[in-house]
């Protein structure tokens, strides 16, 4: 799927690797993670992903437009 340039770009400045990170919502029904569970982004890739190392041990990211994920 295509993230139009300037989402990915407000992506990199609204999570910035090392800020930390509370899960709302997760479109994968096989995913260990649940709402509430908090992490540390690492980095936003050219798609919008939002790449996660969670505090439950996972690397799973937050996708753009399935997931969702808020800054604490």
């Amino acid at each position: 799927t295509f993230t139009p340039r300037e989402i990915v770009e407000r992506l990199r400045l609204q999570y910035l690797a090392g800020c930390r990170v509370e899960l709302l919502s997760m479109d994968d029904p096989y995913a260990r993670l649940r709402p509430g569970d908090q992490g540390t982004v690492v980095a936003v890739d050219d798609i919008g992903t939002v790449h996660i190392n969670w505090d439950n041990g996972s690397g799973l990211g937050a996708a753009y437009g399935a997931d969702v994920i808020r800054r604490i």
